[in-house]
């Protein structure tokens, strides 16, 4: 197991009086979806005041980022135009960033000029799927704004020699291009990206080697959150996968994963106490 070094304690000023303070506590990202067709919670936040309302009961809950995406990323999603995704975000994004002022946002996205107007209208962190790949233009608007990027891996298909060595090959060639781009390597947070191109067996065999990217020394996000491996497993429907999910959040602590995203905050942010508590007690 991979306890949280003293080194990997991070504070971020990310404007307007927002901060956020890594490898003290396990983080809890709670998910948001302004989107119509997400797998699990697709429809039900595409109105602002129904948006507004679930990131205050998550905050209450004790999420301690609000993760906003206007595209679902689920297997076999439909993609979204530019205009269409800005349409959904970005009023949610300037609602939830005056309703709750001090709450740090990230934007779930892979298109840089989403990302760029996202920024702009009060999110404070790029969460990318495709590990700015996706679009050229995208590190280069992460170095513009000095913001938190969340690199996660992806790939258009299955082709792995060797699951996990693939998998940091692509993360680290994904830090390269933010290196290249001028995003400062402290702004630079990993996500082993489960659930996207990879087997049920591709997912277990991941979780159960985080350390090896935890090792990196980068802060590590995990989303397991109701993902179809979990459910699998339980051969339970996705709105019963809370334990189970919780699982994989205790183990993803265990193996070093500083930030987890998830829909269920309450009960995660209940598991993430306890286990910090097993691993990490006496530290402050």
């Amino acid at each position: 197991m991979n306890p949280k070094p003293d080194f990997w304690k991070r504070t971020y000023d990310l404007g307007g009086d927002v901060t956020l303070e890594l490898g003290h506590r396990t983080l809890i990202m709670g998910i948001l979806n302004a989107t119509p067709d997400s797998f699990s919670d697709g429809g039900r936040y595409t109105h602002v005041d129904a948006a507004v309302a679930h990131a205050q009961a998550m905050v209450s809950e004790g999420a301690d980022i609000l993760d906003i995406g206007g595209e679902s990323t689920r297997p076999g999603f439909e993609p979204v135009g530019l205009e269409e995704e800005l349409r959904r975000i970005l009023p949610v994004i300037r609602a939830v960033r005056e309703a709750l002022p001090h709450v740090p946002i990230s934007i779930d996205t892979y298109k840089a000029a989403a990302a760029r107007q996202a920024l702009e209208a009060g999110a404070h962190i790029i969460n990318d799927i495709w590990g700015l790949k996706g679009d050229p233009n995208m590190a280069a608007v992460a170095a513009e704004y000095g913001c938190p990027v969340i690199i996660s891996h992806n790939r258009h298909a299955r082709d792995y020699n060797d699951l996990v060595p693939d998998v940091l090959a692509d993360l680290h060639s994904s830090v390269s291009i933010a290196s290249a781009a001028g995003v400062a390597e402290d702004r630079v947070w990993l996500d082993p990206g489960i659930g996207f191109a990879k087997t049920f067996n591709d997912n277990l065999e991941l979780l159960g080697r985080l350390s090896e990217l935890t090792a990196l020394g980068y802060p590590v996000l995990l989303g397991t959150s109701r993902k179809r491996f979990i459910r699998q497993v339980l051969n339970l429907p996705v709105e019963d996968l809370v334990e189970g999910t919780a699982a994989t959040v205790a183990l993803g602590i265990a193996h070093g994963c500083q930030i987890v995203r998830v829909h269920d905050v309450r009960a995660i942010k209940r598991t993430a106490l306890m286990t910090d508590a097993i691993l990490y007690r006496g530290r402050s």
